[in-house]
């Protein structure tokens, strides 16, 4: 992001946790970019550090609050999805589990949710901290849908429901769904 002229490249697989974070925060800062997509074939890694660049450079719209105490729920509810429920359920933890995947996934997010499912209750407005899009609701919607892939009951779940709802209704968080990514598979296009 050095030249004006020169598009970002995001190197992305279309069903990343992570990369979905960042194409939602470019999306809702509309900054153009071009995807290389990559296969992982193990875990991408974190990149909310792309996503605190984007808001250091291009700071409109914000995705941290100004209100400090906002800012930090922000921080607490983002970090606590991407470390301590997306790391569990990543291709190479599930690879060790085995024939038990499908239920380590499920505790996992579950737990997670039960917490976050708390927390939510006291920082909610329409989005995960009041009533501004901000980093927690770009990590929240990719880990709703890991839960429903992983087929989580989100009944226990009604404010994680309600906000991850609200959320995929938004323009940024549409055209940044895996479905629509240029390496989804044919059967998962939507």
């Amino acid at each position: 992001m050095s030249s004006a002229a020169a598009k970002p490249i995001l190197y992305s697989y279309f069903r990343s946790s992570c990369s979905w974070r960042v194409r939602i925060a470019l999306a809702l800062k509309g900054i153009a970019y071009d995807v290389v997509p990559v296969n992982l074939l193990k875990d991408g890694g974190q990149q909310l550090a792309i996503i605190h660049y984007l808001e250091d450079t291009c700071p409109n719209p914000r995705l941290l609050p100004q209100d400090l105490k906002k800012r930090a729920q922000v921080r607490m509810i983002a970090d606590h999805i991407v470390s301590g429920i997306q790391p569990l359920q990543n291709l190479s933890v599930l690879k060790q589990m085995g024939e038990k995947k499908m239920e380590w996934a499920q505790n996992c997010i579950a737990s997670g949710f039960q917490a976050l499912e708390q927390t939510l209750e006291h920082t909610a407005g329409r989005y995960c901290v009041g009533d501004e899009v901000s980093m927690a609701d770009l990590c929240l919607v990719p880990q709703v849908f890991n839960a429903e892939r992983f087929k989580v009951d989100m009944g226990p779940y009604p404010t994680i429901t309600r906000i991850n709802k609200a959320l995929l209704e938004l323009e940024a968080f549409k055209v940044s769904h895996p479905s629509l990514q240029p390496d989804t598979p044919a059967e998962l296009r939507a």
